[in-house]
């Protein structure tokens, strides 16, 4: 009885089952190394309010972005460290990620944190967190990476970590970026490049000026660039290879190609059924397996923003920091050769391809493009926002750290090739 009465009583404190479901999330990320997206409608089920729901991945996403801090101020706190997998250590993250980031004041912390370990060390916690609060602990200017992430970033590393530091602002990409200024003076903002607009985050999309009538969608300025190498359509066909969720294919299609675009997912295609309909903008859409489906004759163009680690969108996906390994690096390079082994033989002569990913990884990106059959062509700095290069061999590499003073952009891998003439 007094234990279902218990329960009664956690059931009435307020919060507490959005920190539950971040509880949830972060294990999910941890321990069965779950993206946050796929663990977020399990975790937050049960939760009616929107605003819970959000504040449940605000939650776990600080943790994961600051994990090696907050682990770090634990262990100060503690005479017998941890273990990693302890239940205590795992409540007491998310009690700093609400205290340190989201300034959460520290009797609320306590009040919906304790709750989590009912019939655990909740005396422990409040004494590691207590001993933090009147240090008063503090964190680093930017949060300090994994060692084997940091390892693979190599010299670009700390400044990655610096843009990690809070989430990225929110891009949108034009329909008709001819109506760039129209744009800027109705949404405000700044604009890094023709068709683009970036907001200050926190703006609710849907409400936007233009958002009803599709004369935008939210992508960020790095994954708009693949789509511009390939300028103009004209009427010409391209494909768009691994298309979902769709930005590319929108772009695309509104510079003048005849798109088809394939995914082999007919849930992540969902999103780009709405977003055509919203936008007014026609496409042919595929739900095929690209390693055995194949066109009916060459084609003008190829886009293939391949399948990849997405160690790229850190910003926005801070559970990447922690899930990506050498097991899943390997597995996807291997995918995206078969791709681009398939792809390359689907040109006209002539027809151009462009290969991207959103991914840090060099074994993703430079090792791919070195071993491309096709003629290389130099990305053109005409094409991009002032401040980002192009490498010797033509290839643009782009990561969170670039750009600080416009808020930086995801990380991406573009490379452009032709086939013979």
């Amino acid at each position: 009885m007094q234990m279902l009465l218990q329960r009664a009583a956690m059931a009435d404190i307020p919060g507490l089952p959005a920190r539950r479901a971040a509880l949830r999330l972060t294990d999910a990320v941890l321990r069965r190394g779950e993206t946050l997206d796929q663990a977020a409608h399990g975790a937050t089920q049960g939760i009616r309010e929107e605003a819970d729901r959000a504040l449940a991945r605000a939650i776990a996403s600080e943790v994961l972005r600051w994990l090696v801090d907050f682990d770090a101020l634990i262990d100060s706190a503690t005479r017998k460290r941890l273990p990693d997998d302890a239940k205590a250590r795992a409540v007491l993250r998310l009690m700093l990620a609400q205290w340190l980031r989201l300034e959460t004041p520290p009797h609320a912390v306590v009040a919906t944190g304790l709750p989590l370990l009912a019939g655990g060390p909740r005396r422990l916690a409040h004494g590691v967190f207590s001993a933090l609060v009147r240090k008063p602990a503090s964190l680093p200017p930017a949060p300090t990476l994994p060692e084997n992430v940091a390892a693979r970033w190599g010299e670009r590393a700390a400044a990655i970590a610096a843009a990690l530091a809070e989430p990225p602002p929110l891009d949108l990409t034009l329909r008709d970026p001819g109506e760039t200024q129209d744009w800027l003076n109705e949404l405000g903002g700044k604009s890094l490049l023709p068709g683009h607009i970036r907001l200050q985050r926190g703006v609710s999309v849907e409400r936007l000026p233009g958002y009803n009538d599709g004369a935008w969608w939210v992508q960020d300025l790095a994954a708009s660039l693949p789509a511009r190498m390939l300028g103009s359509g004209q009427g010409r066909k391209v494909l768009d290879l691994c298309a979902a969720p769709g930005g590319k294919t929108l772009q695309l299609t509104a510079a003048g190609w005849d798109v088809t675009a394939i995914d082999a997912s007919a849930r992540r295609m969902e999103r780009l059924t709405q977003n055509l309909k919203r936008t007014g903008l026609t496409v042919e859409m595929l739900i095929a397996d690209l390693l055995e489906w194949e066109p009916a004759e060459p084609v003008d163009a190829i886009l293939l923003d391949a399948p990849c680690t997405a160690t790229g969108t850190c910003r926005r996906h801070p559970d990447v920091l922690h899930r990506i390994g050498p097991r899943q690096i390997e597995e996807l390079v291997q995918l995206q050769s078969a791709l681009l082994g398939r792809a390359v033989g689907w040109l006209k002569p002539g027809g151009r391809l462009v290969y991207a990913v959103c991914s840090l990884e060099e074994q993703e990106g430079e090792a791919q493009a070195a071993n491309v059959p096709l003629s290389a062509i130099a990305v053109q700095p005409s094409m991009l926002p002032a401040g980002l290069d192009v490498s010797p061999e033509g290839w643009l590499r782009t990561d969170p750290g670039m750009l600080p003073d416009e808020a930086g952009l995801d990380g991406f891998f573009i490379a452009c090739f032709e086939a013979a003439g």
